[in-house]
């Protein structure tokens, strides 16, 4: 079993913080998010991924250098020029080689059977996508178990709006309506594939764990949910689950209170008397005492002086 992960953007969302932490290492509850996707992936049975990189790329890389708990082969594929969703994800499929790969978007977070996905896969399809009922997002037509268009309704009147979940099983042949070697866009290719008659599968799930980390809203809404005990097929990756959830050497100063939804990271020190509620605070960041804070995320060894809401403190 073979998998891509798709990790290269640029995590515009999230600036400023972005502009130091590429979006692939933000972490969750302390964890970077590349490399829980890693271990999700060797625990459900897959041997192959590879990783694309563009954007603080180098860092990336010295983290799939290092090494981590994981026992996968691992294929890296740095791009020097941004190749977009499509391009990327043809490089990847030919590093992988000539069988079917699931497809990730590297800046989610889901508990979804992984294996399981693999096994939906239609393989008269060149591609089967994973779907699921998110409005404002439903732009993915279904029909009979089939994607039958992209955005504005098809003629007919029949057909299911869904959202694109950012999970994909591939087939080889959809490589070729991606250009090689050029930014292309996959929803572009995807309509392509369609007004060329190829088939794009459907497989829509419910009752899952979904988030995307790609915005300030749903990074402290994965935070949020994981330490009010959703998706408890993702708590062996988090062991000790508490709220607050402090990492390593973090420190209440005398007084500070947490209301719900505080993950602390290696280190931070709180100020005595400061209020934090929903709020991810990273590694190494000071909080002066008497500071109040609540619904922000705190970038990595920031000094925060002043009280705020909802904003990306660095």
């Amino acid at each position: 079993m073979k998998a891509a992960i798709l990790a290269a953007g640029l995590g515009t969302r999230l600036r400023p913080l972005t502009n130091r932490v590429p979006k692939a290492l933000l972490p969750v509850l302390n964890r970077p998010l590349l490399g829980l996707w890693l271990e999700r992936l060797e625990a459900a049975g897959f041997v192959q991924v590879a990783v694309n990189t563009h954007h603080l790329g180098g860092q990336v890389q010295d983290f799939l250098s290092r090494g981590g708990p994981w026992g996968l082969h691992l294929k890296m594929s740095p791009e020097p020029g941004l190749l977009g969703t499509g391009g990327g994800l043809r490089r990847l499929g030919e590093l992988l080689g000539p069988a079917p790969f699931l497809a990730v978007n590297g800046d989610i977070l889901t508990d979804l059977d992984l294996a399981a996905l693999g096994r939906e896969h239609r393989r008269d399809a060149i591609a089967t996508l994973i779907l699921h009922d998110c409005p404002p997002h439903n732009h993915v037509w279904v029909g009979d178990g089939l994607v039958v268009g992209i955005g504005a309704a098809p003629a007919g009147g029949a057909a299911l709006p869904l959202a694109y979940t950012g999970l994909q099983m591939v087939s080889p042949e959809m490589l070729a309506f991606l250009p090689p070697g050029q930014p292309y866009d996959l929803v572009a290719a995807w309509r392509q594939a369609l007004a060329a008659g190829a088939r794009l599968a459907a497989v829509t799930v419910s009752g899952h764990f979904w988030e995307d980390l790609g915005t300030p809203r749903g990074y402290l809404a994965a935070h949020r949910r994981l330490l009010a005990g959703e998706a408890r097929t993702l708590r062996s990756f988090f062991p000790h689950l508490a709220d607050p959830y402090l990492g390593p050497g973090a420190a209440l100063g005398p007084g500070a209170e947490c209301a719900a939804a505080v993950c602390l990271g290696a280190g931070v020190q709180v100020g005595a008397g400061a209020f934090l509620a929903d709020i991810v605070v990273l590694d190494g960041a000071e909080i002066a005492p008497g500071v109040r804070l609540k619904n922000c995320i705190v970038g990595p060894g920031a000094r925060v002086l002043h009280s705020a809401r909802g904003q990306i403190l660095t």
